[in-house]
């Protein structure tokens, strides 16, 4: 089974990028007709690590992995660094707040891939990137290990936009700030490659 960790956005942070890809280029050329291979809104989604094929007898080793790295996450200390007997335990942090915001594109040709990027506490989410690789690691799973670059794939024109059309909406999405959301729960997906690929939600975690 092909696997990944996802954050998923809610319905009124898709709903404004969703606007935001339907004012491009890429986006008027699909409401004309042409091809353009928009994701589709209900599948946005920000990857925290990919893990690719795994086999399925070792699915409850991968959820026992992320459930430690969930488990992970450093908390918060009083202003005096001593934990607060009234409290019983220390303070969980705050959850990440993030926004898509700015873009840019993958590749060139038929490899060009549009894409908005994150902003806010991004180095949070690196972080749980990086604990989710430690645990996954640590069981011996496979996971990406190219560098984590959090963003939102929104189109793969391919050669079907020109690179004049492409370099119209790189900068369209240079200008992009879309409404902040809170990172409160990351996602095992498994997803089914094909046309139109699909993911099913295997289970979901609290931060």
């Amino acid at each position: 089974m092909r696997l990944f960790v996802a954050a998923y956005p809610p319905p009124e942070v898709v709903e404004d990028a969703v606007a935001q890809v339907a004012g491009l280029r890429v986006g008027k050329a699909a409401e004309a007709g042409i091809t353009m291979r928009l994701t589709r809104p209900e599948t946005y989604h920000v990857t925290l690590v990919f893990l690719g094929e795994v086999d399925p007898v070792r699915l409850p080793d991968v959820q026992a992995a992320i459930t430690r790295a969930a488990g992970s996450r450093r908390p918060l200390q009083p202003p005096d660094l001593q934990p607060d007997p009234l409290a019983g335990a220390d303070r969980a942090p705050p959850v990440p707040q993030v926004r898509f915001a700015g873009g840019g594109r993958f590749g060139r040709g038929r490899f060009t891939v549009l894409w908005l990027g994150l902003d806010g506490d991004v180095d949070a989410l690196s972080e749980l990137g990086r604990s989710l690789r430690r645990e996954l690691k640590t069981d011996g799973l496979p996971y990406d290990r190219r560098p984590f670059r959090p963003h939102l794939t929104i189109a793969r024109p391919g050669e079907r936009a020109t690179p004049e059309e492409v370099d119209v909406d790189r900068a369209t999405l240079a200008g992009y700030a879309g409404p902040p959301w809170p990172v409160t729960e990351m996602v095992l997906v498994r997803s089914h490659l094909g046309p139109r690929p699909t993911y099913d939600r295997l289970a979901a975690w609290a931060l």
